[in-house]
């Protein structure tokens, strides 16, 4: 009896369907003169395959699979084929040569296949961590929503350990883009470990995962970061990701912990610090005093608040305003957030002795004619500043004080003269950042009960009531929550600030060593908001709510 078996005759049909096709492009090589390979045998350079996009390969019926020395290896269906050869035209432009082969069908579509192990990024020889263009600007395309980089995450830890480790750190840095967190944080807990980002100001949960997992991922994050892999102790990296033509740093601390190894990865994305002065919240009458003391020659700006209120996003907003051909402007800074065009831009490092003092002595004989110091944490720091703001330099700066009043004080405790703060410094600002009220689903409701009695007291204090004469002074109004804002309710962040420009009342109280009282009490009569006023003032245009008013200042104070 014969036992006919269909897979086994299926099976020797579709082998010499195979032969029958790698006969055909043997035969078509000595047509065209070009030589036969079969890819179905021949190892894949996985990293080749980012010449030419998988959708450009598909649609020019060719396989780019290998890549040594700038020569690339394609494969191809057909040489006169006319996509095919303005793909292999467009391969030539970016500064390679091209061995092209013949192929059949099966060899494409083996070389095609391979893109999916394709992870988002590789690195680079300078240790940079490039991401696709074409895969990323996907990925982003589908991002939108916190449940969107849930789902995506999720999905890669399904997938096999060797695809899973390799990619989905970049889908977490490519989340974080996405979402404009600014950092990233990596908890491991006994059972799990906790992925968190920051999302305008507020530290949001995004997933849980194993610990398996994050050993794995651990690595990868010292590996890019030239970290010591076998080291569980505190170190900081960095590395950089590179999207389109532009490039993000990310800066990573590592810290022991109870269950392992605590991550913080702090995305210096520069879109989100390239705010336009005009776009940072500055109350419109405050912005002409700014931009009047910012067109003196000399002096000094000195912008306060604490760590992650937005001080450098401003005082670049500062330097792009200023800068023209004509002025030759100078920063000290650490780390260099953002990388302005026509600006000597130098970063400090200590483990080489080059700190904001010795940077900003280096700066002044280069002749600059702006100079901004990253920051004043220092006597020998302050007291250079501010002999560079008295001899024809404008100084930006930042200092670490609650408010605008206290920036006196703190330079007086760093044994700056106070006969010459008064010549050296033009402003004295300090700033706060409010989460915005989502646009898209923000509703008014009645102001009333202690958040009336609150506002209220605050306008009292307003001595200019044209501050408030056309805000209708009955409702506020706050957000719903929707998925535009994942469900918080606001989008974004603005700038609260207050400041103090050198008055001759100042001037008179600054040399008696005074109180941030005594000179708050000195400048009412400028007639410029405080912190608390400039935010009522933002809280009735439907701007923020009183709530995130109290989260960064103290409403009660008088």
């Amino acid at each position: 009896m014969v036992i006919f078996d269909e897979d086994k005759q299926n099976k020797k049909i579709d082998e010499l369907r195979k032969k029958e096709e790698e006969d055909l492009a043997q035969t078509l090589s000595g047509k065209y003169g070009v030589p036969y390979l079969d890819l179905t045998v021949t190892p894949i350079n996985i990293d080749a395959l980012r010449i030419v996009s998988e959708i450009e390969a598909r649609e020019g019926q060719l396989a780019v699979f290998n890549e040594v020395n700038k020569i690339v290896s394609v494969g191809v269906l057909s040489p006169n084929n006319p996509k095919t050869q303005e793909i292999i035209k467009h391969i030539a432009d970016k500064g390679y040569k091209t061995d092209v082969f013949m192929v059949s069908h099966a060899s494409l579509n083996k070389v095609w296949e391979r893109y999916k192990d394709l992870s988002y990024s590789f690195e680079t020889k300078s240790g940079a961590l490039d991401i696709s263009n074409e895969q990323i600007t996907d990925f982003l395309s589908k991002v939108h929503t916190i449940a969107d980089v849930q789902k995506l995450i999720s999905e890669v830890l399904q997938m096999k350990k060797s695809y899973r480790i390799s990619r989905i750190l970049e889908i977490i840095l490519a989340g974080s883009i996405a979402l404009n967190a600014s950092d990233i944080h990596l908890e491991p807990e006994e059972e799990y470990v906790r992925l968190r980002y920051r999302l305008d100001g507020m530290l949001t949960e995004i997933l849980e995962f194993d610990r398996d997992t994050f050993r794995l991922l651990l690595s990868r994050i010292k590996l890019v970061s030239n970290l010591k892999i076998n080291m569980n102790g505190a170190q900081d990296g960095r590395f950089s990701i590179k999207i389109n033509e532009s490039e993000i740093e990310i800066r990573t601390s590592m810290l022991p912990g109870s269950y392992g190894e605590s991550v913080v990865l702090r995305v210096l994305n520069p879109n989100a610090i390239s705010v336009p002065l005009e776009d940072l919240g500055i109350h419109p009458r405050l912005l002409k005093v700014i931009l009047h003391e910012m067109n003196k020659p000399n002096g000094m700006i000195l912008n306060t608040g604490p760590t992650g209120s937005g001080k450098t996003t401003t005082l670049y907003a500062f330097l792009r305003k200023i800068h023209t051909p004509e002025v030759k402007i100078i920063t000290i800074e650490n780390p260099i957030e953002y990388h302005l065009p026509g600006i000597v831009q130098t970063q400090t490092d200590d483990k080489k002795d080059y700190t904001f003092s010795e940077g900003l002595r280096s700066a002044l004989r280069q002749d600059p004619d702006v100079i901004m110091v990253g920051e004043i944490r220092d006597a020998e720091t302050a007291e250079i500043a501010i002999n560079s703001a008295l001899t024809g330099h404008l100084v930006f700066s930042t200092l670490h004080t609650n408010n605008a009043a206290g920036t006196f004080p703190r330079l007086i405790d760093l044994g700056v003269n106070p006969k010459i703060l008064s010549s050296a410094i033009n402003l004295a600002m300090a700033q706060r950042l409010v989460r915005k009220v989502c646009t898209f689903c923000k509703k008014q409701i009645p102001l009333e009960g202690r958040d009336k009695q609150v506002i209220d007291r605050i306008i009292e204090s307003i001595v200019d009531k044209t501050y408030v004469e056309e805000l209708d002074l009955n409702h506020t109004w706050k957000g719903d929550g929707c998925e535009k804002c994942n469900f918080s309710g606001y989008k974004g962040r603005l700038g609260v600030y207050e400041a103090i420009t050198m008055t001759e009342s100042i001037e008179k109280i600054v040399k008696e060593n005074p109180s941030e009282r005594e000179i708050r009490k000195a400048s009412a009569d400028q007639n410029l908001l405080d912190l608390k006023q400039d935010g009522v003032v933002k809280i009735l245009q439907g701007i923020t709510t009183l709530e995130e008013l109290e989260r960064i200042v103290d409403v009660e104070s008088e």
